[in-house]
């Protein structure tokens, strides 16, 4: 069981930069694959950014290639979304999730966190 806990989203100006972090709990966090998704209102859940277990490998939407970075500190079992050049469009709901594979976590995570609002004002 993985237990997943986001903070850091806010309200920011479009062209700002916000960093969204994701605590995991358990010791197992280094063989999870992690991601962000993200959830607009009237829309639904979408992919943003994944990792895979020691970060070699990282796999972002169209949408926010180039402009979002994720990244992982397995001794601090932590995510982080960095997010810069935020747009009106980025505001959703963040949502972080864990899976036992790249592959699996982009597109059927086991665990989800609860979800952290991000608000980008144009």
């Amino acid at each position: 069981q993985v237990q997943l806990v986001e903070s850091g989203g806010g309200l920011v100006q479009a062209g700002d930069s916000l960093r969204l972090s994701c605590a995991a709990s358990g010791r197992t966090f280094s063989t999870y694959a992690m991601g962000w998704f993200r959830q607009a209102p009237g829309k639904e859940r979408e992919f943003v950014a994944a990792i895979s277990w020691i970060g070699s490998g990282t796999y972002y939407a169209e949408s926010v290639k180039g402009r979002f970075t994720i990244s992982r500190d397995n001794a601090k079992n932590t995510v982080y979304l960095q997010m810069n050049s935020l747009k009106p469009e980025d505001t959703a709901v963040y949502y972080c999730a864990a899976g036992l594979a790249p592959s699996t976590v982009r597109t059927r995570p086991d665990y989800w966190g609860q979800g952290t609002q991000v608000t980008v004002a144009s």
